[in-house]
Parts: structure tokens; sequence; C-alpha cells
């Protein structure tokens, strides 16, 4: 099979794993497949109102899966496929967990065409934390500190 033809193939799954999800009322119109070395490791529908999770978006979930299929935090190797453009947090995750490549079908403006906008939040993260809606009210950084200092001379730590 061509390479077009194999990231057709993954994205159709991943477009049918978000009208699925819409058809049989489990959430938002979201889905998202890992794969690494041309196999599926992971797939899933977003499942955010099935869950009460608000971080249950697809690409997270399918990451999620992806992590403890693999039994690692870092899917180097791997490739998503996804419905739609990832949100910030999705975009995030992506990056966290070391994914090659995002190949994506609807836009973040196709989202936002039926109601689905993240525009606030990319907003949010350019502005200084004083000027944001959210308040951010810093506390007790003396003690948080000491965390911070025991991983530092930690030896036996994994770097991520």
């Amino acid at each position: 099979m061509d390479k077009l033809k194999e990231h057709e193939k993954f994205m159709k799954l991943a477009i049918q794993l978000s009208e699925e999800n819409v058809l049989e009322k489990m959430g938002g119109p979201f889905g998202a497949v890992v794969v690494k070395n041309g196999k599926v490791i992971a797939k899933s529908a977003n499942m955010v109102t099935a869950s009460n999770d608000p971080t249950a978006h697809a690409e997270v979930a399918a990451i999620r899966l992806a992590c403890k299929k693999l039994k690692t935090f870092d899917l180097s190797g791997c490739v998503i496929y996804t419905s739609c453009e990832p949100c910030p947090m999705c975009l995030s995750a992506v990056y966290w967990a070391r994914i090659d490549t995002i190949y994506y079908a609807n836009t973040k403006i196709d989202a936002a065409d039926i109601g689905f906008s993240d525009k606030f939040i990319y907003d949010e993260i350019h502005k200084s934390m004083a000027d944001r809606v959210l308040p951010f009210k810093q506390m007790l950084r003396d003690e948080a500190q000491r965390a911070f200092k025991l991983w530092s001379k930690t030896a036996e730590k994994t770097e991520y």
C-alpha cells in the first residue's frame, strides 16, 4: 500500500470514530487514531460528556490508551490522525507525548463554525497573567521549591 493510501486509511478511521460518536450520542464529533509502524496502537472518540471529564478529548484519550499499551510516556515514532485540528490542550498533549506527525481533517475554524471555538484560549495564552480572565494568584512558592530542589538532586529520576 502506498503512503498516501495508508494515511487516508487511518484518517478515515478517525473520521469514522467522530461520526459514530455523534450517531451514538456519546459526545462531540471528534476522533483520533495513534499509529506506529503502520499499525493502529490506539483509537478513541471524544468522551467529554460520556465520562464527565473535560480533558477526555479524542486525542488525549487516544494518547492515554497508546501510552498504556506501549508502557511508555514517549510516543516517538508514532503518528496521530485526528478528525479535527487539535485544540490547545490536545496540541500540548501531542507535543508532550513526542508524537512525530499530526494529520488532521477539519480545521479549528470548521470546529468554531459548529460551536467548538478555542479562540478564547488561544487569546488568553498570549496575555500576561495579570490580564487573563481567570485570576492567577501565586502563593507558598518557597514551600513548593522544596520539591523542585529534591527533584534536581535526585540521581535516579526519569527525564521527560
